[in-house]
């Protein structure tokens, strides 16, 4: 099923998207209570909001072993698990805002992984039953600063830098999903997660080791080879096979930002 969020009438509201239509929920499809409510909207009468607002964003570095190499970077033994602030998300159609074009800002096409449980030293075997669903996520990521930091977290948490949605998709085989990524109609990143160096029980094994996760929190698994700078009035589309097309516009917020330019770094 493809679950999603959504503003009608001035309300945030939750539902099922069936077809071009959306099934109105009682309330957060996360609780195992919610139910439908007989309403009924079109999608193209609404505003979708991020499909999910989690508490936790846990990215997930290198995880394909051609962006290893195209970043100059050795494959990691094990996951490279970093934190990213949530107030980075936006949904499907709001706008990238580039806040310095003094800095690269590249696109990164990512699955994600939404916690349907609460997770905690989670084995293997079992790490796909704490999860409710699937999402896309475009990781835009400001090079210059992962330079100067030497760590992601600020290159990675402006606001806009997080595109998410347009759905959580619960059917869908996480370790086989085609992931494609355009920018102004051509095509920059294109592969499959059953290229992952790390799995996606993998990931959730290493996360639950060190953190508790709870329902609605995000892994953003890593992104294929083909990443790139972005560009006021770009139009970026990531596709993954099974969850439908994350839209975003960018713009230049460069006049609301005090940054300093660098030199570009890939990662």
């Amino acid at each position: 099923m493809k679950y999603l969020r959504f503003v009608k009438n001035g309300q945030n509201l939750f539902g099922v998207l069936e077809g071009e239509s959306i099934r109105q929920l009682d309330s957060d499809f996360l609780n195992e209570s919610a139910k439908f409510t007989g309403e009924v909207f079109q999608l193209s009468d609404v505003k979708l909001l991020p499909p999910v607002n989690p508490g936790q964003v846990i990215a997930i570095g290198l995880n394909y072993a051609l962006h290893a190499e195209e970043s100059g970077k050795a494959i990691p033994d094990e996951p490279m698990i970093f934190m990213v602030s949530p107030t980075a998300i936006v949904p499907d159609g709001e706008e990238i805002v580039l806040p310095n074009l003094d800095h690269r800002i590249d696109y990164e096409a990512e699955l994600a992984v939404v916690i349907g449980k609460q997770a905690k030293g989670v084995k293997k075997e079992e790490a796909l039953d704490y999860v409710f669903g699937y999402t896309a996520c475009n990781d835009v990521s400001d090079r210059n600063l992962q330079k100067k930091d030497g760590q992601f977290t600020r290159a990675k948490s402006f606001a806009t830098f997080k595109p998410l949605g347009p759905v959580i998709e619960t059917e869908l085989n996480p370790n086989n999903v085609e992931i494609k990524l355009t920018v102004n109609g051509e095509v920059r990143q294109h592969s499959n997660t059953d290229d992952l160096i790390h799995d996606i029980e993998s990931l959730i094994v290493k996360v639950s080791e060190v953190m508790t996760l709870n329902p609605g929190d995000i892994i953003i698994t890593g992104t294929p080879s083909g990443v790139g700078p972005l560009k006021p009035e770009d139009e970026v589309v990531l596709e993954i096979e099974g969850i439908g097309k994350l839209r975003n516009k960018v713009v230049d917020g460069s006049k609301q930002a005090g940054l300093q330019a660098e030199e570009p770094h890939t990662a």
